[in-house]
């Protein structure tokens, strides 16, 4: 069942959430890891989007292990469509959770600004 925005901020959403669930939640179809810290993400929707991560990773958190730009380029999706990467590549996240690093896709919308076509 399809909510409308003033549900949404009803609930105590900001309007830029608000309008994304109202609209229907996106699913992620291919990401890739850019140099300078940001990624292009693909939705099912079609559209293509760009998220800064370099605030995330300035944190002082288990992000840390991203400021590498080979770290960082190792970005996938995961079984459930999040943005993830392993902290140690060499460890299997699938076996031991606390190896993986994953962002909602949820957020990764609300966060990201449209990437205009040329």
């Amino acid at each position: 069942m399809s909510r409308s925005v003033d549900y949404y901020l009803s609930k105590g959403f900001d309007r830029k959430a608000a309008e994304y669930f109202s609209a229907g939640r996106k699913q992620i179809s291919s990401v890739s890891a850019n140099d300078d810290f940001t990624l292009t993400i693909l939705f099912d929707s079609g559209e293509r989007r760009l998220l800064d991560v370099k605030v995330a990773l300035s944190g002082g958190n288990t992000a840390n292990i991203l400021t590498s730009k080979n770290a960082f380029k190792r970005v996938y999706l995961d079984d459930n469509r999040c943005i993830s990467w392993d902290i140690d590549p060499n460890v299997d996240s699938s076996v031991v959770w606390e190896n993986k690093i994953d962002l909602c896709p949820d957020s990764c919308y609300i966060d990201s600004v449209p990437v205009s076509e040329k």
